[in-house]
C-alpha cells in the first residue's frame, strides 16, 4: 500500500506548517532549525519552571530600619550594626527577609520624615523606627509631631511600625562615647527586637 505522504511531501508539509522555508539538506541553518524543534519540548517546560520559581527564590519580605546613628551602627562594621544582625537572626529562624539599613548618623525625626518615601520602597512589610535623640540635642523638641506623621504615612501604605525607643538602649554595652552600642550591644538589641519583628511579619 502506498504511504499517505512521501518523505519529500512530509518535509514540505512540516515546513509549511511551521513557516520554515525549504533549506538545503544538511545546511547549517537547517541543522539549527531541526535542533531547535527537537529541543523545544524540553526547554520550554524548564523555562516555565524557572519563571514560576523566580518570586519564591527572591526575598519575600522587606524590612526597613529607619533611624539615626544607632540604626546606622556608628563605630562598628556594617555587619555588626543591629539591622544586619537582626537579618541574620531572622534567617536563622527560617524567615526569608531582607533588612535594609536606612539609618543616618545625626539624623532627626524631621529628616526621617522628609526622606521617608525614598527610604521605604514599595512592598516594604515593616519599618523599625528609631527616633533617636538628635531632635533634643539640636533644639528641635522631642520629635513627637514628626513621629506621628511618619506612623500615619506608613499606616496609609499598609506598613507596620515597630518602635525602637531610646529606652531600649539602656543597660546595653556602649562604646566609650556612652551613646552608641558595641557590636555585642547591637546583637542584644537585635535579639530584643526579634520577637516584635517576627510578630509584625506574621511569623
Amino acid at each position: 500500500m502506498r504511504p499517505l505522504l512521501s518523505d519529500d511531501e512530509y518535509r514540505f508539509s512540516v515546513s509549511h506548517v511551521f513557516a520554515i522555508p525549504r533549506l538545503e539538506e544538511g545546511s547549517a541553518v537547517q541543522l539549527r532549525v531541526k535542533f531547535a524543534l527537537a529541543t523545544a519540548p524540553l526547554i520550554i517546560p524548564a523555562l516555565m519552571i524557572l519563571v514560576a520559581a523566580g518570586p519564591a527564590c527572591a526575598a519575600s519580605i522587606t524590612i526597613v530600619a529607619l533611624g539615626a546613628s544607632n540604626t546606622y551602627g556608628k563605630g562598628v562594621a556594617r555587619n555588626q550594626a543591629y539591622p544586619a544582625q537582626l537579618e541574620a537572626m531572622l534567617h536563622a529562624s527560617g524567615s526569608d527577609v531582607r533588612v535594609v539599613n536606612a539609618g543616618i548618623n545625626g539624623d532627626t525625626t524631621g529628616g526621617m520624615l522628609s526622606r521617608l518615601d525614598g527610604a521605604v520602597p514599595a512592598g516594604t512589610k515593616v519599618v523599625i523606627l528609631q527616633p533617636g535623640g538628635n531632635d533634643a540635642r539640636k533644639g528641635q523638641g522631642n520629635g513627637a509631631p514628626n513621629i506621628s506623621a511618619i506612623n500615619s504615612r506608613l499606616a496609609a501604605r499598609g506598613i507596620k511600625v515597630v518602635m525602637l525607643p531610646n529606652q531600649m538602649l539602656s543597660g546595653l554595652p556602649h562604646q566609650p562615647d556612652g551613646m552608641h552600642l558595641t557590636p555585642e550591644g547591637y546583637r542584644m538589641l537585635a535579639a530584643a527586637l526579634l520577637p516584635q519583628v517576627k510578630s509584625a511579619i506574621g511569623q
